[in-house]
């Protein structure tokens, strides 16, 4: 065994215990954690506009504190980019992660001397959890892809400025880096096709134990390498035993990555954002992401039929039940507060507390009143295509309104990499399965003010042209999975089947 896999093995153990131990003390530590943001909030200008300092309990900071989005919390923000002190938290962030909004153009969320912890030691703990679970510790002897967009990093009012996974690149461990790739000048390629074809020339003859990124981006990696090389992954990669991903659901993907791969391996989902490291898969053994409750983020859950409400529902954690659609709301040692994340998440354990991610609040259709949710989509497609075969690359949803009775419809589309035998029984059964998973889809179908969904296939590498032309290939983009407009389905009939 490699000496770096053994030392590992100790302190996986250590690691995956005070894990466990966390469990039990998740409501808990919750509680600490909402007083520890107060005591150090109330002097700060959010703090003092908000009264925090008479704040005492989750009912009293609900009446202080409401809740915001990006836009809403701008105003503060932008007197961090003005370099100014004590704003949303004590002193200054020691970063600002860069990313991009889809309402709010570029976003600049702070990263505290606080904060950075929960985003370093997460994904650190979920390989560490892995290992001791499994035993697996050969993967640390290899090369592993850590993928990140540049870390080269601009300066606003003197803090580092940059993407949250360039700015994670410079705290990963010495004892990791030779481990690394792509090396440091790659990840600094801007053009993702050009950075791509210099991660492939980088890895196509390493030991690879171990790759992580969001799925669309590594079938776009195991499709460029398969294209050079005639090879399965597997084949190329021997040893390669571990998959990491997160950033979307991983179950529409799967089947065509292990395809790619050529056998079933090993993965681990994350759910990490510019806002903060949320939950992470702890065990392969059950469903669902454990959530991070004892790193300075303290969480609320809001029924996601209420979001929009003036007054909504806001729960904490020993008030949520199994199988409720919740939009995320957090409140950190970042310094963001009542913060609406954007994100929906159902929980299937309370003991752990372990969450789905079901979609995001904006993607959603609900032209009819139907709120067709991503989780729905994603469910109804994995049944039809396990009953009547053909694997999809990328699919996405969108209404068409037409003028009439049962003439409007959910055009759906769906980039194949094997056509199904019969497309008009996969179009009919993926229709009742999606009416068997929302009462309100069915409803509009019976009565006629729908018709049943079409499909509207995509040309081969159709979604990736799509993103290019829309200067969003690579890194952390993905295609929506729902619309409540038609602005992607317009973009997208360049790129159908003729």
């Amino acid at each position: 065994m490699n000496l770096k896999s053994l030392l590992a093995r100790p302190f996986a153990n250590y690691i995956h215990n005070k894990t466990q131990k966390s469990i039990l003390t998740a409501v808990e530590d919750q509680d600490a954690i909402l007083k520890y943001l107060l005591k150090n909030g109330k002097q700060t200008d959010f703090g003092k506009d908000h009264q925090l300092a008479n704040v005492s309990s989750h009912e009293t900071f609900i009446q202080a504190v409401p809740i915001r989005d990006y836009e809403q919390m701008k105003p503060y923000i932008e007197k961090v980019k003005e370099g100014k002190h004590n704003v949303l938290w004590k002193g200054k962030p020691i970063y600002l992660a860069k990313t991009s909004g889809t309402t709010s153009g570029v976003k600049y969320i702070p990263i505290t001397k606080e904060s950075i912890p929960n985003h370093i030691n997460t994904a650190r703990n979920a390989l560490l959890c892995y290992m001791s679970e499994t035993g697996n510790a050969a993967f640390a002897n290899g090369k592993m892809i850590f993928l990140s967009g540049s870390p080269e990093l601009e300066r606003v009012a003197d803090i580092p400025t940059g993407r949250l996974s360039g700015i994670v690149n410079h705290h990963i461990p010495s004892y990791l880096r030779s481990n690394q790739l792509p090396s440091y000048e790659t990840n600094c390629i801007e053009d993702w096709e050009t950075k791509l074809d210099a991660i492939v020339a980088e890895t196509l003859n390493k030991n690879m134990t171990l790759i992580s990124g969001i799925p669309p981006w590594m079938q776009m990696y195991f499709d460029r390498l398969i294209e050079k090389t005639g090879k399965k992954i597997g084949d190329l990669f021997p040893n390669f035993s571990l998959m990491v991903q997160g950033g979307v659901n991983f179950e529409p993907y799967q089947s065509k990555l292990f395809e790619s791969i050529g056998k079933k391996i090993d993965t681990i989902e994350l759910f990490p954002a510019s806002e903060g490291f949320f939950a992470f898969q702890d065990t392969q053994n059950e469903p669902g992401l454990l959530l991070n409750t004892n790193s300075g983020i303290y969480f609320e859950f809001v029924p996601a039929a209420e979001i929009f409400n003036e007054q909504p529902t806001r729960l904490n954690l020993k008030e949520v039940k199994l199988g409720e659609n919740y939009a995320l709301i957090i409140n950190s040692n970042a310094g963001l507060w009542g913060y609406n994340l954007g994100d929906t998440v159902k929980f299937v354990s309370l003991a752990p507390y372990r969450i789905i991610v079901t979609g995001r609040i904006k993607h959603f259709i609900s032209a009819f009143g139907e709120h067709v949710i991503g989780e729905e989509v994603e469910a109804a497609l994995l049944k039809t295509t396990a009953q009547l075969g053909g694997v999809v690359t990328e699919f996405t949803v969108a209404p068409m309104i037409q003028q009439g009775q049962g003439k409007s419809y959910h055009e759906w589309f769906i980039e194949f990499e094997k056509m199904p035998e019969n497309m008009v029984n996969f179009a009919e059964l993926l229709d009742q399965q999606l009416r068997e998973k929302n009462v309100y889809y069915d409803d509009l179908i019976r009565g006629s003010i729908l018709q049943k969904l079409i499909i509207s296939p995509i040309q081969k590498n159709g979604f990736i042209d799509y993103m290019k032309s829309i200067g969003k290939l690579g890194g952390q983009n993905k295609v929506p999975r729902l619309s409540n407009d038609r602005l992607i389905a317009t973009d997208l009939q360049a790129f159908l089947v003729k």
